[in-house]
C-alpha cells in the first residue's frame, strides 16, 4: 500500500490533480463571497431585527386596539424610539445572551374622539399600560376632518 502511494505521488498525474483540486477549492471560496446560495449564512429570520419593523408593528397593534375603544373612532398612531436594539454577549464570546429592545420615547395618538376628556383618559391609560410608559410620554389629539 505504501509503495503504491509513493508511486502515485511521484508521478506527475497525482501532483497535477492535487494542484487542480487546490485551485478549484480556493476558487469556490472566493466565489462563495459573491454568490448567496441561501444556506450557511448562519443568520436566522428571527435574528434579523429592524427598529422600523418593530415600531411599525407596535403602531399597527396599538392603532387596531385603540380604535376599538368606545368613542375613539378612527385612530392613527405615531411611535418614536430612543435607540436601536442592543445585544448583550458573554465576555470574550460570540454567544448572545439577550437582546434589549429599543426604548419608546413618545407616542402620539390622533383619533376622532381626541377632544373628549373621557376618551382621552381611556386612550392614555390604554397606551401607558400596554407600553409600560408614563403619561408624560403620551399625547392624544383630535383627528381633523
Amino acid at each position: 500500500m505504501k509503495e503504491r502511494l509513493k508511486k502515485l505521488l511521484e508521478s506527475g498525474k497525482a501532483k497535477r490533480l492535487i494542484i487542480i483540486a487546490g485551485v478549484a477549492g480556493i476558487a469556490l471560496i472566493f466565489i462563495s463571497n459573491y454568490v448567496d446560495l441561501g444556506f450557511g449564512s448562519g443568520k436566522k429570520e428571527d435574528d434579523a431585527f429592524s427598529v422600523t419593523t418593530y415600531s411599525t408593528k407596535i403602531e399597527k397593534d396599538l392603532q387596531t386596539m385603540l380604535s376599538r375603544i368606545e368613542g375613539a373612532g378612527k385612530t392613527e398612531v405615531l411611535l418614536t424610539m430612543e435607540n436601536s436594539v442592543e445585544y448583550v454577549y458573554l465576555k470574550d464570546s460570540a454567544t448572545k445572551t439577550k437582546e434589549i429592545e429599543p426604548v419608546i420615547r413618545g407616542v402620539l395618538v390622533v383619533c376622532e374622539g381626541g377632544d373628549d376628556p373621557v376618551v382621552t383618559a381611556r386612550v392614555t391609560e390604554a397606551v401607558t399600560k400596554a407600553l409600560d410608559i408614563s403619561t408624560a410620554k403620551v399625547c392624544i389629539a383630535k383627528l381633523s376632518e
